[in-house]
């Protein structure tokens, strides 16, 4: 019995550093504190450690050179090697979901959308995240396509963290929440194939803009130097 206590601990552990690394809590480059994430999360060091090691066992986390955990830097080519990775799952997924969509669900996401044009108004950049992902995953766990789900939380695991440079660059978030619009419109009208296409556009616009947001930081980086 205190075999599976443990055990859940460490689900849970897990589950709640990757949903934090999914949703940008998470920062490229930060050291995770065992002790200060036991603390949060109310529980021990020891599942917040093994989670953590099953997320470098993931390639998800790296270890650092002083044996310390963190979000890893990724290359421009790693970046877009990502991004190419993002298209072609979740182009997939939204194209096998859009058959399984009812009313209630479409309802779901015009509430989604319509909170994104409010954060967008509001300039609320953390609200806006969080609706992108709720919107997003509810397209893909309607796909009835469990290991695929598994392979998009686990490339949002790598993403994520980078969501938050998106969110800083000014053009790009007042027409953020576009190809939503039109991803909705296509489930709307059954149109599978228009799914899957602006599910890619939409990776692919915020992949481009993030890509020339990192090379200008790793430019700045090196001038600085």
């Amino acid at each position: 019995m205190l075999k599976l206590e443990r055990q859940n601990l460490n689900d849970r552990a897990y589950t709640a550093i990757k949903h934090g690394l999914i949703s940008g809590d998470f920062k490229p480059g930060q050291t995770f504190v065992i002790r200060a994430l036991a603390e949060t999360f109310g529980i021990s060091t020891t599942p917040i450690r093994e989670a953590l090691q099953r997320l470098v066992a993931e390639r998800i986390l790296d270890i650092q050179h002083n044996r310390s955990i963190a979000v890893p830097f990724l290359s421009i080519a790693s970046f877009i090697e990502l991004s190419r990775i993002r298209c072609a799952v979740e182009g997939l997924a939204g194209e096998l979901a859009a058959k399984f969509f009812n009313e209630q669900d479409l309802d779901n996401l015009r509430e989604d959308v319509l909170g994104m044009d409010a954060a967008i108004t509001a300039d609320d950049r953390k609200r806006y995240l969080a609706l992108n992902e709720h919107f997003h995953f509810q397209i893909y766990e309607r796909a009835g396509a469990p290991i695929l789900l598994n392979m998009i939380k686990d490339l949002w695991g790598r993403f994520g963290p980078y969501m938050n440079y998106l969110m800083e660059t000014d053009a790009y978030f007042p027409q953020a929440n576009d190809q939503h619009r039109q991803i909705l419109a296509a489930l709307e009208h059954r149109t599978e194939t228009l799914v899957r296409a602006f599910i890619v556009e939409d990776i692919s616009k915020a992949g481009d803009v993030l890509s020339r947001r990192l090379l200008a930081k790793q430019t700045n980086s090196t001038a600085a130097q």
